[in-house]
């Protein structure tokens, strides 16, 4: 067996070497809040410093297409390298315009500063026709202040 060890940061270079949807000129962006140094597009493009609640509590960012999209490949970053909290996030999809979403994946993560600061997710899905598709983010679900974030959110057929 051929076999090689991987730093994680090299695992996480592989993992964005692929041909990512220009989420920029293919969809619209609807958000509960942001905070003006870090916004939404911030998580979406490459080479950004990702995005930050302006508001404490759950929060939305939901993508609308211009026209369906395929997706096999969703892959999410975030970090939180200060404040211990359990996070909870939501990934649903809707074929329809909003009229009915499909859940995708429902996860728990626990953050803490001496351990555990970052969770990446690398989701191989078949969504054929997406029209809209929304993350919900409940940042702590102790219900504390804290404020989401998300470092990236990419997309690939």
């Amino acid at each position: 067996m051929r076999k090689r060890i991987i730093s994680p940061d090299q695992q996480e270079t592989a993992s964005l070497d692929l041909e990512w949807l220009n989420i920029e000129g293919i969809a619209e962006v609807e958000i509960t809040s942001e905070d003006a140094a870090h916004p939404i597009e911030s998580a979406l493009l490459p080479g950004r410093s990702g995005w930050r609640a302006a508001d404490p509590g759950k929060q939305t960012i939901r993508l609308i297409f211009d026209s369906p999209q395929k997706i096999q490949r969703i892959w999410i970053n975030f970090i939180e390298p200060s404040t211990e909290r359990t996070q909870e996030y939501v990934l649903r999809w809707s074929p329809d315009g909003g009229q009915s979403f499909r859940e995708i994946v429902r996860q728990q993560w626990n953050f803490s500063p001496r351990g555990a600061s970052s969770e990446t997710e690398d989701l191989h899905v078949d969504l054929p026709a997406v029209t809209e598709l929304e993350l919900i983010i409940i940042p702590d679900i102790s219900g504390g202040n804290a404020f989401a974030s998300l470092a990236q959110l990419r997309l690939a057929e």
